[in-house]
């Protein structure tokens, strides 16, 4: 957050809608570290629990879902830290900030719902595919940093070219970061229709990723 805002508030002037840049870019930040931790290690859970899945039988999905959840415990620390920009914002003078507690911070729970499964369904099919192609591990932070820079967080979606516009909204982590600086900053309008598109998309991954990964698991133990 402290290198994004000297480079890109300080040195880029980048719009952060109103709001002080660390507060605007640590409040996507928070989702996309859950999204980033969440897929990194589902992706590479089967790899990583091979001896496990060789030396018992046990449902396969348990092991992806168990390492997407676990970055809720990291999203709830880092959470306080936002609380804390917040409070320091809104007291101290000059700031120009005022924090408003508003009814669309009830709707956070549903946003971080839609990171979850946008990072399960991704990762079904890296892990399944990790399994047969070893390289897919290698190639899991190249992913990662070219959807970083495709998903609004050190700029505001409104800075988004028209050209690029359909990768922005088929983005299902698009969804997820307006959702958030909606609900937590009310910097902007309800994103209606870019949220039901991120949950179209996330469901599709996540429904074809379920697919893929049932149909591989008999061939894990195996390939693994």
């Amino acid at each position: 957050m402290v290198v994004f805002t000297l480079l890109f508030s300080g040195v880029a002037k980048l719009s952060s809608d109103g709001v002080p840049y660390p507060i605007f870019n640590y409040t996507a930040l928070l989702p996309w570290t859950l999204f980033l931790r969440s897929l990194t290690d589902a992706s590479r859970s089967l790899v990583t629990n091979r001896n496990m899945i060789t030396k018992i039988y046990f449902p396969r999905l348990t092991i992806p879902i168990a390492s997407v959840l676990s970055g809720l415990v990291d999203f709830m620390l880092a959470f306080l830290v936002l609380i804390g920009l917040i409070i320091y914002y809104h007291l101290i003078p000059g700031s120009g900030y005022h924090f408003v507690f508003s009814w669309a911070l009830l709707t956070l729970p549903l946003f971080m719902v839609l990171t979850l499964i946008t990072a399960l369904g991704v990762s079904l099919w890296l892990s399944a595919l990790n399994v047969i192609y070893r390289d897919v591990g290698h190639m899991i932070p190249f992913l990662t940093q070219l959807w970083f820079f495709i998903t609004p967080i050190v700029y505001s979606a409104s800075e988004v070219p028209d050209k690029l516009r359909l990768v922005y909204t088929l983005n299902p982590m698009s969804g997820v970061v307006a959702g958030f600086r909606w609900a937590i900053l009310g910097s902007q309008s309800a994103p209606g229709n870019i949220v039901w598109i991120s949950s179209i998309v996330a469901l599709v991954f996540l429904i074809s990723g379920l697919y893929y990964f049932r149909r591989m698991e008999r061939t894990f133990a195996d390939e693994i």
